[in-house]
């Protein structure tokens, strides 16, 4: 109950936040509403729509399985990065410190990563790309089940680095 009510005592300015919270899903003071469901979905637009051309280009798993383990680190680095100044520096109406949390990281931080390298892997596993390109393709000499998988999670950050520009995208502009 509104304390103002309960004195006897009526404020202005509590009805025109309520109305706005009511009208907008925002706490007074708030520049953008919080995480839901649905921004995961905008996410998972984003990064499918421009996952899917890097998962099916050869040269993405040529240059894969050139790279080494600290190329892979810093290409997963580079995600992340990218990830966080979209959501959160090249988008001045949100504030990282009103977000949703879990063990300290924003829920939307959370849900754009796993949108990134989990739209690139699921692709590449639909289009059977490791197969195709490592196995089928010559591209990997002793195509040995474990070189198989230590390539393909190379070729996903790889892909990751063009689906969270989508997914974030996605998630800013909608």
């Amino acid at each position: 109950m509104n304390r103002s009510v309960a004195t006897g005592h009526w404020s202005c300015r509590t009805v025109t936040d309520r109305e706005t919270f009511l009208l907008t899903g925002q706490q007074p003071g708030m520049g953008r509403r919080r995480y839901r469901v649905a921004d995961t979905a905008q996410q998972l637009v984003g990064g499918f729509l421009l996952a899917g051309p890097f998962v099916v280009t050869e040269e993405v798993w040529v240059l894969a399985e050139n790279m080494s383990w600290y190329h892979a680190v810093l290409v997963v680095g580079i995600v992340f990065a990218i990830g966080y100044g979209a959501l959160y520096k090249a988008d001045a109406d949100r504030d990282v410190d009103t977000e949703a949390e879990v063990a300290g990281i924003p829920v939307r931080f959370v849900s754009l990563m796993c949108v990134a390298f989990g739209s690139v892997a699921i692709l590449a596993v639909a289009f059977t790309a490791p197969d195709t390109f490592l196995v089928n393709g010559g591209i990997l000499l002793d195509p040995t089940p474990m070189a198989v998988t230590l390539t393909t999670l190379k070729a996903i950050t790889v892909g990751a680095i063009f689906s969270v520009v989508g997914a974030a995208t996605a998630d800013s502009v909608f």
